[in-house]
């Protein structure tokens, strides 16, 4: 390949969204691939994630949010996510051969540019995308490093249909939990969750107080809390704990997709007494900072279940980069299942 003549296609932001994140804020441009070093490799992409941490990183005035964990995003930048792809040109000192698949940051476009360092070579060709750029390894992480499941647990996970609960609460089966329960937005998620997942009980907004849902799905308390939300949903959990319960906070999605103003603080209020008498313990959890060399022992997990056949590697797959703006757009708004990738 002659990667100085190589026409690429990128996602970039077109301009910053002030509320709901859409798929006009972006554009797909043409530009030349850039020219390689010897210690880079040209990489055609196959599939790369659609993040809803995007929509913080697209937002108006990101570059002033403290402690933001992404790179604010300007009018014209493109976007990068995780990404599969096949090797196509290989520098003299990239140490990674031409054909090889490999995984890198550098998604949202048709061909990257990335050092042979930063790569990770994929040993299958057939592997499924879902298994790497998934958020399972995520899950796996912080239900046997954030906390511990006890034979017979009750386990709440809260996005239950999303990029990490849809792993979430089949890990947590395999785990020991004795019953899962689920929380999401829609009917159609909820009856999903159910019949395909294995959860037990599905809570829903709009379907009246979430505590009363919790108190009726759990009739004899929560053990084990996975939340993404924050807000009433943790609120409500932990009420509806019981004693010793331990959470483990991922996310803040009541924050970070806020369509009026995504930001970082996400304020909730929680009894105070409950968790001192519970004697709970919550914790904040990031696997790629609290446990990355998790990633691998989840790999091999995950293709031992699936050849047990319990476990699924649920994902929303948008085809060609022209996509890529509208799928971000419906993950933001909460409407896909699992983690969201774009195939090329």
């Amino acid at each position: 390949m002659a990667a100085r003549s190589t026409i690429n296609r990128e996602v970039k932001l077109a301009r910053h969204s002030t509320a709901e994140l859409l798929a006009e804020h972006f554009a797909v441009k043409e530009c030349d691939v850039p020219t390689p070093c010897q210690d880079d490799v040209v990489v055609r992409n196959r599939w790369f994630r659609v993040s809803v941490s995007t929509r913080l990183m697209a937002r108006e005035g990101a570059e002033a949010i403290e402690g933001i964990p992404f790179p604010p995003l300007r009018p014209g930048d493109t976007l990068a996510d995780a990404a599969i792809g096949e090797v196509i040109h290989s520098g003299s000192t990239s140490g990674v051969a031409v054909g090889s698949l490999v995984m890198h940051s550098l998604g949202w476009r048709e061909f990257a540019v990335v050092r042979g360092s930063e790569c990770t070579v994929l040993e299958s060709r057939n592997t499924d995308p879902a298994a790497f750029l998934g958020h399972g390894w995520t899950a796996y992480a912080a239900l046997t490093q954030g906390v511990q499941i006890h034979q017979g647990d009750t386990v709440f996970v809260s996005s239950g249909a999303g990029a990490i609960g849809s792993m979430a609460g089949q890990i947590a089966r395999q785990l020991g939990a004795g019953r899962v329960i689920g929380s999401t937005s829609t009917p159609d998620k909820a009856h999903w969750m159910a019949t395909e997942l294995g959860y037990d009980a599905v809570v829903t907004r709009g379907n009246g107080p979430l505590i009363d849902q919790l108190k009726r799905a759990a009739p004899d308390g929560i053990d084990v809390i996975v939340d993404m939300v924050g807000g009433e949903q943790l609120s409500a959990s932990i009420a509806v704990a019981n004693e010793g319960a331990r959470c483990v906070l991922l996310g803040a999605l009541t924050a970070e997709l806020d369509s009026k103003r995504a930001t970082l603080q996400a304020p909730v209020e929680l009894d105070g007494f409950q968790i001192i008498l519970k004697g709970m313990t919550l914790r904040g959890f990031s696997a790629s900072e609290d446990a990355s060399d998790m990633f691998d022992a989840w790999i091999h997990q995950q293709e031992a279940w699936q050849r047990e056949g319990v476990i699924q590697l649920p994902c929303t797959i948008f085809k060609g980069i022209e996509q890529a703006p509208l799928a971000l757009q419906e993950a933001c708004a909460g409407r896909l299942k699992g983690v969201v990738l774009v195939e090329l």
